[in-house]
């Protein structure tokens, strides 16, 4: 499994947005982003997740931050979770899982759960959906946790948040 440290280069990846256009490494170059993974579109955890960078996006622009979700869910089920959800960023629609795997998010699992396809033995690491910080060159900045709500981070209690 891929493991990236703060400073690596982030790896190539090629995939496609939600409206069907090609995502790479290289439309990265010269913006910072906000690269989130997270296990699938309109799943409790992943729409809170969605609609808090929805209602962040603002703020986040103004430091000069965009944002990129990928998941391994089809741009068809991507296009229905933006405008179900009315999210305003581009999602990437990784079916092969190749940009998880880059990023080191698709990880084996020692028992597949009954969603894992017959004969697999990977998946997304549910407990863990990274969010991963990308200077204006692409390189790995931050990488935290994500099952928190973005620009909070938690006091050390469940339920308890602070402004970052």
């Amino acid at each position: 499994m891929t493991t990236l440290r703060v400073g690596d280069t982030a790896p190539d990846f090629t995939s496609v947005t939600q409206d069907g256009q090609p995502f790479t490494k290289a439309d990265l170059m010269g913006q910072r982003t906000i690269l989130y993974f997270y296990p699938k579109d309109n799943t409790s955890g992943c729409t809170l997740e969605a609609k808090s960078l929805r209602d962040g996006k603002a703020e986040l622009a103004a430091m000069g931050f965009r944002i990129v979700g990928v998941s391994p869910d089809s741009e068809r089920s991507h296009r229905n979770f933006c405008a179900k959800h009315e999210l305003n960023f581009t999602l990437l629609a990784d079916t092969d899982h190749s940009v998880c795997e880059a990023f080191g998010v698709w990880a084996c699992c020692a028992r597949p759960s009954s969603s894992t396809p017959r004969g697999a033995s990977k998946r997304f690491s549910p407990r863990w959906t990274p969010r991963i910080t990308i200077g204006r060159s692409p390189m790995l900045t931050n990488k935290q946790n994500n099952n928190e709500r973005y620009g909070r981070k938690t006091t050390g209690k469940r339920g308890q948040a602070q402004s970052a």
